[in-house]
């Protein structure tokens, strides 16, 4: 009971030199409460961040067009049960110090001297490129819908410029690559869009495409109508945490502090209380942004199953906010439609926001596990992570902007996907088994839940795999 009251009344020491570094003077005892654990999440926001966007505005909303309430149940499925390899992932993260591509370049099997994920991370770099260029050129396309530049909100001159701007306040944002700055505004940005998200669904009651419990009730019966078997798999693989969120969530729980903290694994009892007491905290971070991240994910499902499903419009990319907000500007009026293109193209871009210091994380450790600079000097890293993030932007601004979405590039970003999947539940296990300390893993029911998932997400990836390879045949 002493540690427990005196836990509550513990503030978050910021970490003034490398998070990375493990220097036993930033050590500090973790809280045993739930009130006290609240004070120290953030990581998870940005995490909700990224998710909240592009997945869940154009996607969710797509399928619950095509498929109507049927498969609301596979929504929550979909979300949870991708949580346990994020969760374990970031296990080893605190109790190694070490970011995701860190470990997998010390996994096997070695190709010239490097771990495979490496080299595979290498490659995702082309299918990052093309989705985040679709997301920041949605996000133009809504802003240029309501404010158009030189009279057409369609022409390459409005969405050109809107995609410059946009990647202009991306890059001011990040230039000072702060993770406290990071974290404020994705929290912010995150409880914006999910009460906008809420507040679109429910705007519905009293229209014609009213919702209640009724429809709620029959898409929880865990059942999959006849032709729906693809757009349930698509619902798994584009809903929830992907392998690009599970590997950046490394990064976010490491430069919060939560490694520091623990302190370096010296084989004492107190090193495994305080891994222990920090990894119970990322839990509950991780947590709380599944929950955050499933609310946007329904709300935007059911905007798809109550508003486009009835009409059989299954509208695709940009269509379904150009939709949406002309049904809205029916319903409600002009402000509606206006209001809706408003608030996604805030979701939408506030994925950018989230994506670029993550992928320019995921870009600078790739390359020093490849031997262009050492990780371990914090100045040279800070250097190349500011770089990288002005170089992400303006590249997915260009390809944004002038690309047609080439059918062959399409293609292989959906193999790397399926294979990158695949990669991080392997290396995930890998990890597992090979360097996180026994002491700070959970028992066998977390065991059997990790496999599940594991499984699960690796299944989808093979499964993706075949569906991208026999589109060439």
């Amino acid at each position: 009971m002493a540690t427990s009251q005196v836990n509550e009344t513990v503030t978050e020491t910021t970490i003034t030199d490398d998070p990375y570094a493990l220097d036993p003077k930033n050590i500090q005892e973790p809280p045993y409460t739930l009130k006290g654990s609240l004070k120290f999440l953030g990581p998870g926001m940005i995490t909700s961040a990224a998710v909240v966007g592009s997945g869940e505005l154009l996607t969710a909303t797509t399928l619950g067009a095509k498929a109507g309430f049927i498969l609301f149940w596979l929504v929550f499925v979909s979300t949870f049960v991708k949580v346990f390899v994020q969760i374990e992932l970031a296990r080893w993260s605190i109790s190694t110090g070490k970011p995701a591509i860190t470990g997998f370049n010390e996994m096997g099997p070695k190709v010239k001297g490097h771990g495979w994920m490496v080299w595979l991370v290498l490659a995702m770099f082309i299918q990052f490129a093309i989705g985040q260029a679709g997301v920041l050129s949605a996000a133009a396309f809504a802003f240029s819908a309501l404010m158009p530049i030189g009279g057409d909100p369609f022409s390459l001159l409005s969405i050109g410029i809107w995609v410059a701007i946009l990647a202009s306040i991306a890059i001011a944002v990040h230039w000072f690559n702060r993770y406290s700055m990071l974290e404020k505004i994705s929290t912010v940005l995150v409880v914006l869009v999910t009460v906008f998200a809420v507040a679109v669904v429910f705007s519905l009651f009293g229209t014609e495409y009213s919702w209640g419990l009724t429809e709620i009730s029959q898409g929880m019966r865990f059942q999959i109508g006849a032709g729906s078997f693809g757009i349930a798999l698509a619902m798994f693989g584009l809903t929830g945490v992907g392998a690009g969120e599970v590997t950046t969530y490394t990064y976010w729980i490491v430069e919060k502090g939560y490694a520091a903290w623990a302190g370096p694994n010296d084989g004492s009892s107190q090193w495994v209380d305080r891994a222990r007491g920090w990894i119970k905290v990322m839990k509950i971070d991780a947590w709380v942004s599944w929950f955050i991240y499933t609310i946007s994910t329904v709300a935007f499902y059911i905007l798809g199953a109550a508003v486009l499903n009835p009409q059989g419009l299954v509208p695709q990319g940009n269509e379904v906010m150009t939709t949406i907000s002309s049904i809205f500007e029916t319903v409600v009026g002009s402000w509606g439609g206006a209001l809706f293109m408003i608030g996604g193209g805030v979701a939408l871009f506030k994925t950018i926001l989230a994506n670029v210091p993550g992928f320019a994380r995921l870009t600078t450790n790739t390359l020093s596990a490849l031997g262009a600079f050492n990780w371990n000097d914090a100045a040279r890293r800070d250097r190349w992570m500011r770089v990288t993030m002005v170089i992400l932007p303006i590249s997915w601004a260009i390809l944004g902007t002038v690309a047609k979405s080439p059918l062959a590039l399409l293609v292989l970003a959906g193999v790397l996907n399926a294979i990158f999947l695949m990669g991080v539940a392997i290396s995930t296990l890998q990890l597992q088994r090979v360097q996180t300390d026994n002491r700070v893993k959970d028992g066998t029911i977390f065991q059997i839940l990790l496999i599940i998932s594991a499984f699960a997400i690796f299944a989808l990836g093979l499964y993706s795999l075949w569906g991208q390879l026999s589109s060439l045949m």
